[in-house]
């Protein structure tokens, strides 16, 4: 299917796509699956009775790819699937997700989605997940994801979630299941600017020995927007947990770090940070020292701290 310029856009945006995709792949736009490829490891296939795919990786599938971008490009539109991702035992996959809403109108544009994933024992898993807004209209663009995630022994979960900008709101919530030596790395990377608004629920269950959790995020909040962020580790076995939660806060804008530990062993370990500072003033006057504007200098420091 041909796809107009601002949809090629979204998906360079979203998910680096410009030309042939390598390994499986599922796109979909406005509520519909345009274009889909399975490989002989990876199968992709529509669920039955309700909207969504299962995305099904064979045991020992080694550098598997896949991507699974959704794009809106119409104004009072809604959509919501459920998508479940089955990672067979020993294998290796990075998946490349993501959602962009152009919206031209005034009426809202939304999707939703509900991510249920299994990663089986020692399988590795890298997903990438990049939200993005745009549009000259003044309707809402609203992405609202819900992840779960359940990993057997010795799984590995290496989850990066980025939020460009333009979304107008958002809602995230995450809950994790871990056992015996899994391992699960959360990174979440956000940009919020006029009335913008952001929440992240996340809670993860170190069920397991020896399992262990690092969750990190990093923000900007800039204008009127507003950010809540509230992870919870709850050590139910032998385990380490660290949390950090960084954010600068700039013009009118307001962000609640919420970082909550729980142990319910006595050799649970779990660490929890949380800062939230305007820019360095100090940073700010070198880079403008070396002939940068103010605006120059912020952007580059802001850049630099959502690498």
């Amino acid at each position: 299917m041909e796809l107009s310029q601002k949809a090629k856009n979204l998906l360079k945006t979203i998910a680096d796509i410009e030309g042939p995709i390598e390994g499986a792949y599922n796109i979909r736009s406005n509520g519909k699956g345009i274009e889909r490829f399975s490989t002989d490891h990876i199968k992709i296939v529509s669920k039955e009775d309700k909207p969504g795919m299962d995305i099904i990786v064979e045991p020992f599938t080694k550098k598997g790819s896949v991507h699974i971008p959704v794009i809106i490009t119409e104004t009072d539109f809604s959509d919501l699937v459920y998508n479940d991702f089955i990672i067979g035992e020993g294998a290796e996959v990075t998946i490349i997700a993501g959602c962009g809403i152009h919206n031209s109108g005034h009426a809202k544009s939304e999707h939703d989605g509900v991510h249920t994933f299994k990663l089986e024992r020692n399988a590795h898993l890298k997903y990438v997940e990049k939200h993005y807004g745009e549009g000259e209209g003044t309707g809402e663009r609203v992405l609202n994801p819900t992840t779960i995630i359940y990993m057997e022994e010795g799984a590995t979960c290496e989850m990066e979630t980025v939020q460009i900008g333009g979304v107008t709101s958002t809602k995230r919530e995450t809950e994790a299941f871990l056992e015996k030596e899994a391992k699960l790395i959360v990174t979440e990377r956000l940009m919020t600017h006029d009335r913008q608004e952001a929440y992240s629920d996340m809670i993860v269950h170190l069920d397991g020995e020896a399992s262990s959790a690092q969750i990190i995020s990093r923000s900007v909040a800039r204008d009127d927007s507003i950010q809540v962020f509230h992870p919870i580790a709850q050590g139910n076995n032998v385990c380490k947990a660290h949390i950090q939660c960084d954010a600068i806060l700039m013009d009118h804008s307001k962000v609640r770090s919420i970082p909550e530990i729980e142990g319910n062993h006595t050799d649970a370990q779990i660490i929890h940070e949380a800062a939230i500072g305007r820019i360095n003033d100090e940073q700010l006057l070198k880079l403008q020292t070396l002939g940068l504007s103010e605006e120059e200098a912020e952007q580059v420091i802001i850049e630099a701290f959502l690498e």
